[in-house]
């Protein structure tokens, strides 16, 4: 029977070691049976020596290949943790040049076994916070006796207003890296005073925060946003009580959705006003409404719109900002009007072309 260790650590570890000493490496169990190998072909072979082995509780030398069944020249090494067995240790090769590998093979296994307890451990942590986090955005009372106590643990007020940070993770990042990435996230959520947050799959990052104290918690994140606003984006919900953490977290929904296709990199809700509406909209509503205002229009004539709005419809900053000749932004502007229909000039019509190009941004 096997005890603290499954089949993909076994792998991870054989496949640790062999980094290590180069030669091939088995996991054998108590029938004989090696159930994690470097070499593929192995695995669910029986091995005569690694069952010997673990029966005698012995390290078997051999020096010849196919003197006993399924076994290879090599040293084969049980491993005990915490006084039971764990399995066989099989190293293939001539036993003089692999015997110096035998103990390193046993340390590296003990480490990452003993790793897998303080993960477990750990993630027991993790594993509560996450069930806290999840409860409350997605309004689940199914073990509403369970999140209490998870709630008194972590020493959660629900009297204070809290709101919900949402950092999401570029597709774009390099997943190599993801683990530094995540190791900055959490140290940033851990500088907040309410130590509250969560992975949520594939690509984002919960937390909750305390309102009372969200000034600094802001300046926190939107610094940890500048410095990371190539591959990160951060949105903070509407503070809420804390058993209304959903309209939270939907409106960090809200509030990441209007930056989504923009260069910046961090947004509070509450700063949102025309957003919130354009947000709302479905794809196919999105669609449509462009086909009817601004589907016609070339990139250079969008681009042209968005300055002069930014410029609040002035031509002489418009110009400017542009580097144009007045007379060609009125042409250009004509131009707009003859393709679409609608005239930036007038009121009605310039604010469907704004809202436009707030859908397509």
């Amino acid at each position: 029977m096997l005890t603290n260790i499954g089949k993909p650590l076994a792998q991870q570890i054989v496949s640790t070691v062999k980094d290590v000493c180069g030669q091939d490496i088995n996991f054998i169990d108590e029938s004989g049976i090696i159930f994690a190998s470097t070499d593929e072909k192995r695995i669910g072979t029986y091995h005569e020596i690694g069952r010997k082995a673990a029966l005698t509780g012995t390290a078997i030398e051999v020096d010849t290949d196919n003197s006993f069944t399924g076994t290879q020249k090599g040293i084969n090494m049980p491993v005990y943790h915490n006084h039971a067995f764990v399995a066989v240790i099989g190293i293939t090769g001539d036993p003089d040049d692999v015997r110096k590998y035998a103990h390193l093979a046993e340390r590296i296994t003990h480490l990452m076994l003993r790793e897998k307890e303080l993960h477990a451990t750990s993630r027991t942590q993790e594993d509560k916070r996450h069930f806290i986090i999840q409860s409350l955005i997605g309004n689940l009372q199914e073990n509403r006796a369970y999140l209490m106590d998870c709630l008194s643990e972590y020493s959660i007020a629900a009297d204070t207003p809290k709101r919900l940070i949402l950092i999401r993770v570029s597709s774009r990042y390099n997943m190599v890296n993801r683990s530094m990435l995540e190791q900055k996230i959490y140290q940033l959520f851990q500088s907040i005073p309410l130590p509250l947050f969560t992975f949520q799959y594939p690509n984002e990052y919960l937390a909750l925060a305390e309102e009372r104290s969200f000034s600094e918690t802001a300046r926190l994140a939107e610094q940890f946003a500048a410095s990371y606003h190539e591959f990160v984006k951060i949105a903070v919900g509407k503070s809420c009580d804390l058993f209304q953490l959903a309209e939270s977290y939907h409106s960090a929904l809200t509030a990441l959705k209007s930056i989504e296709n923009t260069t910046e990199s961090y947004v509070l809700f509450d700063t949102l006003t025309l957003e919130i509406i354009l947000s709302s909209l479905s794809e196919e509503n999105k669609t449509e409404f462009l086909q009817k205002t601004t589907a016609k229009l070339t990139d250079d004539d969008k681009h042209i719109l968005c300055a002069y709005f930014e410029e609040d419809m002035s031509l002489s900053r418009t110009c400017a900002k542009l580097f144009l000749h007045k007379n060609t932004l009125q042409y250009k502007l004509n131009h707009i009007w003859q393709v679409c229909g609608l005239n930036p000039r007038k009121f009605r019509d310039a604010v469907l072309l704004y809202l436009a190009v707030k859908v397509q941004n």
